[in-house]
């Protein structure tokens, strides 16, 4: 299938508190539309506060897509998200309406946009066996373990980086190759029907991002965030190695409420956390050299990223009657 034969979805992507949520809410407004969140941590039940999820008033007025779809305990990957995203959208525009993709994970619009490197699934007999060496020696020897094999990928990791070395062992023990060795490697031609657009919501100003960054988080905390923890904690069956506790943000106030730092310390580590993930997303968006860029600091953003949805749409409504 050629380019011009795909239908084109719109991506609103960008930082944390770019703006993305206001965009495709004022989009949503004008236009039949259901959002397709892009975000890792909004497929948590019970982590509201902490990951700006859209409110239940605003997901009333608009349908989205996953979101609130695992326990904090469970696994969500980004070849989870690749299919349940594709179904959402085929489904969504069966029903002749918009799809809208909304987030800020960019390993997830990868993940749809390109298609999946070729590892191997996860093996409950290799990780019983780490998880036995890592009780008997420590993290930090399975950590150096892994520098000995896949240094790159070691030299990206914390020596207690439970789940990643984990990982990264159990591809090496699955395939006898290193983990950044298959990352790197050419990937399947996933080919699908549609043609993901990137509309990136980027600041001109990066401090005007990273006041935005610490007024938001304040927000988090005046709205009980550390409460919201303190309830995640008490359920008794999560614990700060989990994918969903490693958050930004989360993590911060795991460490304040088991007294590792005081309160001040939490906010600051969680400001300067939430301004590292937001240098994360802004080096992967500006390697998409064919993204829309729409300037989150100027006062015209959310109308500049909702024009630019309204092309996609336009684009398909003239070719395919949506």
């Amino acid at each position: 299938m050629n380019e011009s034969q795909r239908i084109a979805v719109a991506c609103l992507l960008g930082p944390t508190a770019s703006g993305k949520t206001a965009a495709a809410l004022a989009f949503a407004a004008r236009h039949p539309t259901e959002i397709v969140s892009v975000d890792s941590a909004l497929v948590y039940r019970g982590m509201d506060i902490g990951t700006a999820k859209p409110t239940l008033a605003e997901r009333a007025g608009v349908p989205h897509h996953l979101i609130d779809i695992r326990e904090p305990t469970q696994a969500y990957s980004a070849a989870d998200f690749r299919a349940d995203a594709l179904q959402a959208i085929g489904a969504i525009i069966g029903r002749g309406r918009v799809p809208l993709l909304v987030g800020g994970t960019m390993l997830y619009h990868k993940a749809l946009t390109q298609g999946l490197n070729d590892l191997p699934s996860a093996d409950p007999d290799v990780r019983a066996a780490l998880e036995a060496d890592a009780a008997r020696e420590g993290w930090p020897a399975l950590h150096a373990r892994l520098a000995s094999i896949d240094p790159a990928t070691a030299a990206r990791l914390a020596p207690n980086d439970a789940q990643r070395i984990q990982r990264a062992l159990e591809v090496f023990m699955l395939t006898g190759q290193a983990m950044s060795d298959l990352l790197t490697a050419p990937e399947r031609p996933d080919e699908t029907e549609y043609r993901f657009v990137p509309i990136a919501l980027e600041p001109s100003d990066r401090a005007v991002l990273h006041a935005r960054i610490a007024q938001r988080f304040d927000a988090m905390l005046e709205a009980g965030f550390v409460d919201e923890v303190r309830q995640l904690r008490a359920r008794g069956d999560l614990d700060p190695s989990l994918p969903s506790m490693r958050c930004v943000g989360y993590r911060q106030a795991w460490e304040y409420l088991d007294g590792a730092i005081d309160y001040a310390t939490m906010r600051d580590k969680g400001i300067f956390a939430t301004r590292q993930l937001c240098k994360r997303q802004l080096t992967w968006l500006r390697s998409m050299a064919e993204r829309i860029v729409i300037d989150c600091c100027a006062p015209s953003a959310t109308d500049d990223a909702v024009r630019a949805v309204e092309a996609v749409a336009r684009e398909n409504k003239r070719r395919v009657g949506l």
